[in-house]
């Protein structure tokens, strides 16, 4: 098998740890998640993968792309054919695992990262790629005029300096009022330990953005909505009771631990005004 060389800029290496996450799941007998899509891709790619191995966030990672899987399939059961977009979609899959045949789909991230997406994935009548910075309005000229619209940004915003968080919370609400926006956020237990992380710590990246409470949003932009708000530990109940047994003890074993690493790091669904 051909085997692709990465390179990457410094925050945009962050999106191999999920892909390899997914598809060290999909290799388990009992997975949160299957994948094989990306068990092929990190099979084609020059990169010591190796060294995100025996973490935990690797299902960490897992259990929040699941989240995210879930709401965009909720959209897509109430708009069929709505528009859904990925901010930072390095190499995620999520297209194949929740496309109903009728959604619209644009896959939005910085141009090396489009570069590389491109060697895996090509456009097609409904789904578009787009090499551009979420925080550059030209971008969201490529989208149709008219939604609904669901927006999902995983493990992107948090490595962004506060102020440009808000600028992309700003241009969202502006070009897409209403719309559904996924996010998720960090606060200082996770941020000040990062250079202790399991995975983190084997890049060069940082994150930036401190976000102890994603109502937080609402000071910035009046009317933003906070629908749900999920730690790790405290999934979905649907969600929890599907996963396997195994995974259902960890989490409850973590969260009688109530470690700030985990309680602050949360996955929210809000809606823009």
């Amino acid at each position: 098998m051909t085997q692709h060389t990465v390179r990457l800029g410094t925050v945009q290496e962050t999106l191999l740890i999920p892909l390899y996450g997914r598809a060290v799941e999909n290799r388990k007998p009992e997975p949160a998640l299957r994948d094989a899509r990306a068990e092929e891709i990190v099979a084609s790619i020059d990169y010591d993968f190796a060294r995100f191995d025996d973490g935990p966030s690797l299902l960490g990672s897992v259990l929040r792309t699941s989240l995210f899987d879930r709401w965009v399939r909720d959209f897509l059961t109430e708009h069929p054919e709505g528009t859904v977009v990925e901010i930072g979609t390095g190499l995620n899959t999520r297209y194949e695992r929740v496309d109903n045949g009728r959604v619209r789909w644009f896959d939005l991230d910085l141009p090396d990262v489009v570069d590389l997406r491109r060697t895996f994935f090509e456009d097609t009548r409904r789904r578009t790629m787009i090499p551009a910075s979420v925080t550059d309005a030209s971008w969201t000229e490529s989208l149709p005029t008219d939604g609904p619209y669901f927006l999902a940004a995983e493990a992107v915003l948090p490595y962004f300096e506060e102020k440009d968080v808000q600028r992309v919370v700003d241009l969202l609400a502006d070009r897409f009022p209403g719309s559904l926006l996924a996010l998720d956020t960090t606060g200082p237990g996770m941020v000040d330990t990062q250079d202790e992380h399991d995975a983190l710590s084997k890049v060069d990246a940082r994150l930036r953005w401190n976000c102890t409470d994603p109502a937080r949003l609402a000071d910035w932009r009046p009317g933003v909505q906070v629908l749900a708000s999920h730690t790790l530990v405290t999934l979905p109940s649907a969600m929890y009771d599907e996963l396997p047994g195994g995974y259902q003890e960890m989490l409850t074993g973590l969260a009688a631990m109530k470690l700030p690493t985990v309680e602050d790091y949360r996955l929210n669904l809000v809606r823009l005004p």
